[in-house]
C-alpha cells in the first residue's frame, strides 16, 4: 500500500471516518428499500450524496475537533 504523507493524515482520516459513517447511515436509511428489492442502488446514491456533503465538512472541522479535545482531556 502506497503511504501518504504524514501532514496529510487529517484529510486521509476524512475519507475514511466520512465515509464509514456515511455508509452506516445510508444502510439504516435504505432498510426499507431492502422489501422492494432496492436496497443497494437507494443505499448507494444515499452515500455518495452523505459523503460528497461531509467529506468537506468533516475535513476542515477535524483540527478544531482535535484542539478541543485536546484541550478537554490532559493531553501533553
Amino acid at each position: 500500500m502506497p503511504k501518504i504523507p504524514s501532514r496529510y493524515s487529517y484529510f486521509a482520516y476524512g475519507v475514511i471516518q466520512a465515509g464509514l459513517t456515511c455508509s452506516i447511515a445510508a444502510a439504516i436509511a435504505s432498510l426499507p428499500f431492502a422489501e422492494e428489492g432496492r436496497f443497494f442502488q437507494h443505499w448507494l446514491r444515499s452515500w455518495s450524496v452523505s459523503w460528497l456533503t461531509m467529506l468537506p465538512v468533516v475535513v476542515s472541522a477535524t483540527p478544531f475537533i482535535r484542539r478541543l479535545v485536546d484541550r478537554m482531556t490532559n493531553h501533553s
